[in-house]
């Protein structure tokens, strides 16, 4: 049962490369319905309702604040004037994956993407976008539980909130520190060989503050639990009301945006067959990571782990696995686990953060910032452009330094 889910993944490497028109057409057929394969067989063979109904509550969860955070950071306009030069542009990336871990990576991502775009406009290439998911709408967020959802996940087990922010900055800090330098690298290279502009004075505007008190709200209601749905409600209606405020006296922040429900609406078919087809994956993970992991496994056996299925897995679910399995090693609860300073701990939630950069589907983000990329026209790597191009060559080593210096 996890060949479903395996096709789907390969669908979404191969078809926008091998037939891009048919791609665009019947992807949703594909996504849904190979996720109704997998949820006929747990409904009617396994009668497995409340494994169903868990899954389908993430889902919506996670459609519902990445929707609302697109919604709202799309009535903000943040005007740009004049061309970025590489060292601007690594304060850029290096604000967002700070501010990631205040409006957590989605909230950054949607915010940030579309000035990201504008500032490099006369030169845009696709190093940009593959960049900015790497810092912005991953890495960065890794400091916060708010910043990435493996870590708020954490925080609703019982990790301590800023128990992630004491430890985890020293591999934050060498992450982002050598990406932005390998950035900096490909961007003097590119921006010495660009056609030469008139460089103005950077000048920037924000429009559509009052859209700030709605992002305020939706990330409020992240930390509501029960009753049932009551957090989702709250997203949805802070969404609705900062659309229809900014149709109604911001109509010009939407155009300038170029705003459009496209990029959402891909994202939500496409993971809705991922959420579903992936259920056998993580329950046999759920049922063999300690099988799998061995005796006593160190931190650098959890940092692969956890990262390597967070590349291809979403990398909450990833999370929450191994979480268990490390619950299960340490029998007196995650909190008193943290109390310790486990290495284990520390390894799992920085590879499920960090790996979700190495794919499309690794981080919600991802595939956003990418669809909202090609709806302005701006070239973005295939599935398999992304892995072969910049996950294998900057990322990975990234990731060995990381495990060389904290986990090995």
């Amino acid at each position: 049962m996890i060949l479903p889910f395996a096709l789907l993944l390969v669908s979404m490497a191969a078809a926008p490369v091998l037939a891009p028109s048919w791609w665009a057409r019947h992807y949703p057929k594909v996504a849904l319905g190979l996720g109704t394969v997998t949820l006929a067989y747990y409904v009617f063979g396994l009668q497995a309702y409340d494994e169903v109904f868990r899954v389908g509550r993430e889902y919506v969860t996670f459609v519902v604040l990445i929707g609302s955070l697109f919604v709202v950071s799309g009535g903000i306009h943040i005007v740009v004037k004049g061309e970025a030069t590489p060292l601007a542009n690594v304060g850029f990336l290096l604000a967002g994956a700070v501010l990631a871990n205040v409006l957590g990576t989605t909230g950054a991502a949607m915010l940030l993407v579309r000035p990201w775009i504008r500032v490099n406009r006369h030169r845009i290439r696709p190093y940009h976008i593959v960049f900015f998911i790497f810092l912005v709408a991953n890495i960065g967020g890794c400091l916060t539980p708010v910043g990435d959802p493996p870590l708020f996940l954490g925080f609703l087990q019982g990790i301590p909130f800023w128990w992630i922010t004491v430890h985890a900055w020293p591999m934050w800090a060498t992450a982002v520190g050598l990406l932005l330098a390998v950035f900096y690298g490909i961007d003097r290279y590119h921006f010495a060989r660009s056609p030469k502009q008139a460089i103005e004075r950077e000048v920037w505007r924000f429009d559509g503050w009052s859209n700030l008190v709605f992002l305020g709200v939706i990330l409020g209601a992240v930390f509501i639990e029960d009753p049932l749905f009551v957090r989702e409600a709250i997203m949805a209606a802070a969404a609705a009301a900062s659309y229809f405020l900014t149709r109604r006296r911001f109509q010009q922040v939407h155009e300038q945006n170029e705003f459009e429900f496209h990029p959402v609406k891909e994202v939500a078919i496409l993971f809705a067959g991922v959420f579903a087809t992936m259920m056998p994956a993580l329950g046999w993970l759920s049922a063999n990571a300690g099988k799998v992991l061995g005796a006593h496994p160190g931190p650098g056996t959890f940092y692969w782990s956890t990262g390597g299925l967070s590349a291809v897995l979403d990398n909450a679910p990833t999370y929450l696995g191994f979480l268990s399995a490390l619950h299960a090693e340490y029998s007196d609860g995650i909190a008193a686990v943290a109390s310790r300073n486990v290495l284990e701990l520390l390894a799992i939630s920085v590879g499920a953060v960090f790996f979700g950069a190495a794919t499309y589907i690794g981080n919600g983000p991802n595939f956003m910032v990418k669809a909202v990329a090609g709806r302005q026209g701006v070239p973005a790597p295939t599935f398999v452009g992304y892995i072969t191009g910049y996950t294998l060559p900057v990322l990975a080593p990234v990731l060995v330094v990381v495990w060389l210096i904290f986990f090995r």
